[in-house]
């Protein structure tokens, strides 16, 4: 990740402090963090990486949405409500969605994650959400097992077949923009025929400002994690056979 390698290079310079080898690190790392941190950079990469929005009022009417875990705080233990970290989006536009006559009904994928905090799994928080906003518990499904992205196509494939849903059909899938291409070739994989509607965008519009170009920000690193988080699951998927 960006910020490991840069607290790499900072503990290299100091150990080689003595050698010429201690300014090269020193300077490299001074380098890389401005490069991180420069909000134009970081936003450019990202608006490159994620794909472009789907325009509501064109899509078709889909007998399923396809909800994307992995927005709900988990390390907070609650009962009477849910605690949504960014990316609200996957449940708030599928909502939207749903109110509009655009899908039908929702099946919403995901456990507890990898290392689980308390017994919430994050399918059952976004389901709960969406009873509290007016959509019909009839109209919601779960899968509450998954952990991964691979497993949320899998046990989703696994749920539609029960259902009695026409599993030829074409399905909306939503999810963060910048997870939008992992996803996809998961689904994809599976064998499961999918519309991307990306939401949940951390790019913004292109603007060429002094702000953006000269002032370090931490919010370009936290893109560029993103965006390495990313490029190394699609690598790793591709290794082991996910997609």
């Amino acid at each position: 990740m960006p910020l490991t390698i840069v607290i790499g290079l900072f503990i290299l310079a100091y150990l080689f402090r003595r050698k010429a080898l201690g300014k090269t690190f020193l300077l490299s790392g001074l380098i890389l963090t401005l490069f991180f941190s420069n909000q134009f950079i970081s936003n450019a990469v990202m608006n490159a990486w994620e794909p472009d929005f789907e325009r509501i009022a064109d899509l078709p009417t889909y007998e399923l949405g396809i909800v994307l875990t992995g927005v709900t705080n988990l390390d907070k233990t609650v009962y009477d409500r849910t605690f949504f970290n960014k990316g609200a989006d996957r449940a708030t536009q599928a909502m939207q969605l749903y109110k509009m006559g655009k899908i039908k009904h929702i099946l919403i994928t995901g456990g507890q994650g990898l290392n689980p905090t308390n017994p919430n799994t994050e399918a059952e928080l976004l389901a709960d959400f969406m009873m509290i906003a007016g959509v019909p518990p009839e109209d919601i499904t779960i899968e509450n097992k998954a952990v991964n992205t691979r497993q949320n196509a899998s046990f989703t494939k696994d749920l539609i077949k029960k259902s009695g849903i026409d599993i030829e059909k074409e399905h909306l899938l939503i999810t963060s923009a910048f997870h939008m291409a992992r996803a996809k070739a998961c689904f994809d994989k599976v064998g499961l025929n999918t519309k991307a509607f990306p939401v949940d965008y951390y790019s913004h519009d292109m603007k060429l400002t002094f702000k953006s170009l000269l002032t370090p920000s931490p919010e370009g690193f936290v893109i560029w994690h993103k965006l390495f988080k990313e490029w190394i699951g699609l690598i790793v998927y591709k290794l082991v056979g996910y997609i």
